[in-house]
């Protein structure tokens, strides 16, 4: 299946409000595609929220998101969804599924029936793993599968919370290599991350709550 090329995000004027107490205003920044946005700051400033928002989770309560696509169409609101791939903490791993059908039931949500799954499962080793039931896979496994279903989902968006959580030394660097990967053939990244992410990217300070 065709996905559309993004060729530009624009966050305009982003305002957060929950539980009655601004987390942020007044956000804005410009991301084309082949570039990385690292979002940093401390605990509650704001950076899952406003993946969130990006993603179309959570509703923003004021200020404007636009993906503008190769051929100069914009998309805002419901519609960026289908363009969004999405690795946040709940990894959603069927416990009672192999991790061979695990990424298979995403590969078909997704329309990407033809990937090459086992290839892609020897890529973020787990080869050895591929039938083990999801409910047994530690966390640094469990964290390698989100990464092959985020690939897997062809999306040209990825949004990222906290990537090399629970991941080694050779986790980690993969991490960087799916990035570096994913913008070279014109994708675009924004993930929170508390480590860096050891590549050539822009940084957003997100200030204290």
């Amino acid at each position: 299946m065709d996905t559309p090329r993004v060729s530009t995000l624009i966050a305009s004027d982003l305002a957060v409000v929950r539980g009655g107490r601004a987390v942020f205003r007044r956000l804005g920044f410009r991301l084309s595609a082949g570039e990385v946005l690292s979002l940093e700051g401390p605990n509650g400033a704001g950076k899952t929220s406003l993946l969130r928002v990006l993603a179309g989770f959570l509703p923003a309560f004021a200020g404007r998101i636009e993906l503008i696509l190769s051929d100069d169409s914009r998309l805002d609101g419901d519609e960026r969804a289908r363009l969004v791939g999405w690795l946040g903490h709940q990894d959603g791993i069927k416990p009672n599924l192999s991790v061979l059908e695990n990424l298979s039931f995403y590969a078909r949500l997704c329309g990407q029936t033809g990937a090459d799954l086992r290839g892609l499962l020897e890529e973020v080793g787990l080869t050895r793993a591929r039938d083990l039931p999801g409910q047994y896979l530690s966390a640094g496994m469990r964290r390698r599968l989100a990464l092959a279903r985020l690939i897997v989902s062809h999306r040209p968006v990825w949004l990222l919370d906290e990537p090399l959580a629970a991941l080694d030394v050779r986790g980690k660097a993969m991490v960087g290599n799916f990035v570096t990967a994913h913008c070279r053939n014109g994708g675009l990244v924004i993930a929170a991350t508390h480590e860096a992410l050891g590549l050539d990217c822009a940084r957003l300070e997100l200030g204290a709550p």
